[in-house]
Parts: structure tokens; sequence; C-alpha cells
């Protein structure tokens, strides 16, 4: 077996290595880019025809299990193995596809989104693909465990480290587990093409760069929102990029945070509507949370005559951008009748970017922010309670994962707040304060726009004029 696969997929030999690994317990620690995924779902794929034996591919989501299945059928097709494909199959009770390869001898290769409910009811090898980025881990664990008893099953468990607070943390640890890690420095050393100090330098963030690239398990006590807590908060059937034409073509009321940015930091602008949840609604989402990996929708107070949760509907990134092309897509944006209001970073850069909004559509809609230590104490504890208790969904994103993550709060001497965040994708937390903004324009002083029937318009005179 491995001497077919060395010339016809050209692996690196840590990649060999792991191939030829026979634990039944597999824990691998992998950099970015490094072919975790690649190398995986091609040693189960071998695996499964050594043993006659199902596999399941378990990903941190349904885009993620797409791309995990679609490694496997080029790997079919490198090797010539004759497959059949089917991904027609909505997993049972759920709203998520079942992807599946039938292979010679009714060997099935089956991807799923991770959660609990999909984890249960199989049985063969288990491939735990990027398991620290699974929401409610600990539930998936023990969902998926069992599965392995009957026959001998064997576990692979692979990731790149995201903090200290998760399942595959506690595994790196554990003595029946082989264990396998591989910074990018190992990688670059076995032949994988790629200048370290350039990736180090042009990603601006020492932190980060430990994390994602030298596979450092970095500590969360520090960090204002923890991964899970983010993760959590993600919603699959959000985009992060949309047109303004799209937001006004939906007709949902909108609520619009700015921070502003020019040659160091990102200029964002966040948009959120607000979905009302009767109770019908909440049953609904309590049902589907039984059967899904997400948690209930949670009521929140401040919207008359029910609850309502606060949807992410457009990240919009401008980077360098001049301020005459900031202007016009903000005034662009507002010009939408729909908009309910906007809250604008008008300290520093941004001061004559508001003034310019609220003499151009109102103080009524318009409302300029000036940072101060008490008031980013106020809208970052407002984002991170609205986080917890699961009030704001956001598309899965990790640009916005490792901005909101790279917040982090401490005291200073004289018992002050300080919020403090490293450049992240040469942003500095500008995503986090733009999604407060938009949530502190959601809050209290964003009132709905009430309307009366009256009778049909009548004109004075008729004739042509």
């Amino acid at each position: 077996m491995d001497a077919d696969c060395r010339p016809m997929l050209d692996l690196l030999p840590y990649q060999l290595a792991d191939l030829r690994c026979d634990a039944r317990f597999r824990w691998c620690c992998w950099s970015r880019q490094t072919g975790k995924s690649f190398t995986k779902s091609l040693r189960r794929i071998l695996r499964g025809l050594c043993r006659r034996r199902t596999q399941v591919f378990l990903s941190a989501g349904e885009r993620q299990s797409r791309e995990l299945m679609l490694k496997a059928r080029q790997h079919c097709q490198a090797l010539k193995i004759a497959t059949d494909y089917h991904d027609d199959q909505a997993f049972a009770g759920t709203c998520f596809k079942q992807l599946e390869l039938v292979l010679p001898n009714h060997i099935r290769i089956i991807g799923l989104p991770a959660n609990p409910q999909t984890a249960r009811g199989f049985t063969g090898d288990v491939l735990l693909d990027e398991f620290a980025m699974h929401a409610d881990d600990r539930d998936i664990w023990a969902a998926m465990f069992p599965t392995l008893l009957r026959g001998e099953g064997e576990l692979d468990v692979a990731s790149t480290p995201k903090g200290c607070g998760n399942v595959f943390y506690r595994l790196r640890d554990n003595p029946l587990f082989s264990h396998s890690t591989v910074t990018l420095p190992d990688a670059i050393a076995a032949g994988l093409p790629v200048d370290l100090e350039q990736v180090r330098r042009s990603m601006a963030d020492e932190q980060l760069f430990r994390q994602e690239f030298l596979c450092e398990f970095l500590d969360e006590s520090t960090a204002f929102l923890t991964w899970e807590r983010i993760v959590g908060c993600e919603d699959e059937s959000l985009a992060k990029r949309t047109t303004v034409r799209d937001l006004a073509e939906r007709g949902q009321e909108l609520f619009i945070g700015v921070d502003i940015g020019r040659h160091h930091d990102l200029t964002v602008i966040w948009v959120l509507t607000r979905h009302d949840c009767n109770q019908e609604d909440l049953a609904a989402s309590t049902q589907q949370s039984e059967i899904g990996n997400r948690k209930p929708l949670t009521p929140v107070g401040g919207v008359k005559g029910g609850s309502a949760i606060l949807m992410t509907r457009a990240v919009f990134e401008l980077s360098c951008a001049p301020f005459r092309a900031q202007s016009a897509l903000l005034s662009e944006l507002l010009s939408l009748r729909c908009v309910r209001r906007c809250c604008v970073d008008a300290g520093g850069l941004g001061m004559q970017l508001a003034e310019s909004a609220v003499e151009d559509f109102g103080a009524h809609r318009v409302e300029p922010v000036t940072f101060t230590a008490a008031l980013k104490s106020e809208l970052a504890g407002a984002l991170r309670i609205a986080v917890e208790e699961r009030r704001i969904r956001i598309p899965p994103d990790e640009a916005i994962r490792n901005d909101w993550h790279s917040l982090e709060r401490s005291v200073s001497a004289g018992g002050y707040l300080r919020f403090e965040a490293s450049r992240t994708d040469g942003s500095h937390a500008d995503r986090f304060w733009a999604a407060a903004l938009a949530l502190h324009a959601a809050g209290a002083g964003a009132a709905r726009v009430e309307s009366l029937p009256t009778d049909r318009l009548a004109y004075a005179r008729t004739g042509a004029w």
C-alpha cells in the first residue's frame, strides 16, 4: 500500500508516516495548510478498504463536510477506485445532508456535519476533522464514542489548536492515543514549499501565528470571548458578503455599526436584522436544537410584543479605502428606507464621516459614538452578554472568529478596565467593535417605525400638470 501511494500522491514524510501508523486511536495536532484533512481522509479510505469497514467523517459544519468529502472523492479518482457518490440524502430528522461514497465491497464513506445527533447510530471507524472547532464537542464525543466499540473501531482525531477549554486539548495527554504534532517549521523541513518568515511577517500577529502554525495551545483565561462562545453563535445559513441591493430586497429592518479605519486598521460596517420570536418560533427552535448542532433561540427583551434574535446580514470590510469610498458606501446603506438606526465611531478619523452622515440623514437615524473607557466597557459587555445568551448570530468565518477572540480585558493599576487587541489580518478588533456598535444601534433607542392607514390621496385639481 505504501509503495503505491508515494508516486501517485507525492506525500511528504510526515504524511506517509501517518498512513503507515496502525494505532487504533490517533491524535494529530498539525499546523494549518500542512495537508491535515488531505492525509486523514486518505488514511481512512485506505484503512476502510483494508478493514472492510464503514468510515464516518465528522466535520465542524456542512461546508467543511463537503470539502472533506471532495478530498475523499479525489483520492478515489487518483487511486482508480470505483465509487458511487450520493449527496441528496437528508439526515433523518434534520436539515443536514448526509454525503456518501460507496466503494467496492459495499464500504461506505459517510460525511456529516458534527452534532450530537448525527454522531449517533453508526458502527464503523471515525474521523473527527478539526475537532477543536466543533460546537458542543463534549456531547459529540459522548455520542460518537460508542460507534467504535464493535469490531475494534478506529478513531482519528485531527485539528489545529483552539485554546485549552476543549476535548481536543485534553486528549493530547491520553496515553491510549498515538500522538503526532506537525508545526509549519516541521512541514517545511520535510519539504513543504513555504517561506516561514514571510508567513510570520505578513500575518503580523505573533500570538495567532504561534497558535495556527506552531501548534501552541494558548491560554483562554485572558480572552474576553472564548472560542467556544464565538463558535456557538455561528450560523451556517448566514453569509458574510452580500450587496446593498440584496439588503434592500429583503425589506427587513436594518441596524448598522461602523468602526472607522484608514491605513493600519479596517473600516468595518456590520449590519444586523432583528428577528422577532413568537412562541411557535421558540418551540420550533427548541425541537430543531434537539436534532441539530445549535442551541435553541434565547428570548431577549426590549421588543414590544415578543422576543428577538439579532441576525448578521452583512459585514463590509474596507482596507486602506479612501474616505470618499467609505462615505459613499455608508451613504448607499443609509439611503435604504429599511435602515432604522446606525451608530458610527466618531472618534479621531471617524469624526468627519459621522458628522456628514448626521447632516445628510438626520440625528434620528445616525448616532455618532465617541469611544471612552466607560463606553467601551458598556458596549463590549453588552456584546458578550448577547454572545453568552446566544441572542446574536454570526456567519462562520475565520477572520471574524480570530478578530473577536483577539480582544483581551485587563485591569489597570488604577482599577479601570482596559480592552486591548493585537492586529489580526489587518484588523485591531475592528469587527468586534463594529458588531458592538450594531448591537447598540438595535437597542432601546431603535424604535420601530409605526404607520397608520389613511384615505386614498386626492389631488386638488385634475388635468396634465
